[in-house]
């Protein structure tokens, strides 16, 4: 039962903080495209790194704690179901280009975001 209220807490701060950086980023980029959405995977995959490398190498969490940081904040903080809905959302809107640039976009710097997580930490921490 731990394990599930770690998991729900982190969720609910993850979700909250995936919300206000979402506003945030809405405000100073406009409404016309999904760059909320877009910034909280890339940092999301970013902060997946680190924190994974820092568990790896150095810091030593009860498996609630994991929980509650990886699956629990982290989940709720990136947000793959909404980026879906953005995709389908342009793709039936017509507009194909810009579709399949927020997915290449979306992909590659998550992907290369959490692969600098884990560079940076095994700098500062190795």
């Amino acid at each position: 039962m731990n394990m599930y209220l770690s998991v729900a807490v982190g969720g609910a701060l993850g979700a909250c903080a995936r919300y206000g950086v979402g506003h945030i980023v809405m405000r100073y980029f406009g409404p016309g495209y999904p760059y909320g959405t877009l910034f909280v995977n890339i940092v999301g995959s970013f902060l997946m790194g680190v924190l994974i490398e820092m568990i790896a190498l150095r810091w030593s969490v009860s498996p609630e704690l994991r929980a509650l940081l990886v699956t629990g904040l982290l989940g709720g903080f990136t947000t793959f179901s909404a980026f879906s809905l953005d995709v389908a959302l342009m793709v039936e809107k017509g507009e194909m280009l810009a579709a399949a640039l927020y997915v290449l976009l979306s992909v590659v710097l998550s992907i290369a975001g959490l692969f600098a997580g884990l560079h940076l930490m095994r700098m500062v921490v190795a």
